[in-house]
């Protein structure tokens, strides 16, 4: 036996024995990557958006700038706690408890 063919039985049996490790990919399912597409489209604006004339966007430039104002001043109104009827309709109104301390 030569060096050479002792070297090309090394590598043949070393290709037969990592052929053992692929595994068969078969068939996807046709709906294989729907949720990243749809979670990557959510994300990015649409840079051409087109909105109808006759409804103004839902804004006020005046409100803006008073929150901006009493934000700057210091002077935020703080939201009213939303009631259990708005939430769900159903449970309590207790606070939620605070975690155990250590």
């Amino acid at each position: 036996m030569t060096p050479q063919f002792k070297i090309s039985a090394i590598v043949v049996l070393a290709a037969l024995g990592l052929s053992g490790c692929l595994s068969p990919q078969g068939r996807l399912d046709p709906n294989y990557g729907v949720a990243v597409r749809q979670n990557l489209a959510a994300q990015i604006a649409d840079p051409d958006a087109q909105y109808r004339r006759d409804t103004p966007p839902a804004a006020s430039g005046e409100r803006a700038q008073i929150a901006h104002e009493r934000y700057n001043s210091g002077q935020v109104i703080p939201p009213s706690a939303p009631s259990a009827s708005t939430i769900g309709g159903a449970g309590g109104g207790a606070a939620p408890a605070a975690p155990p301390s250590k």
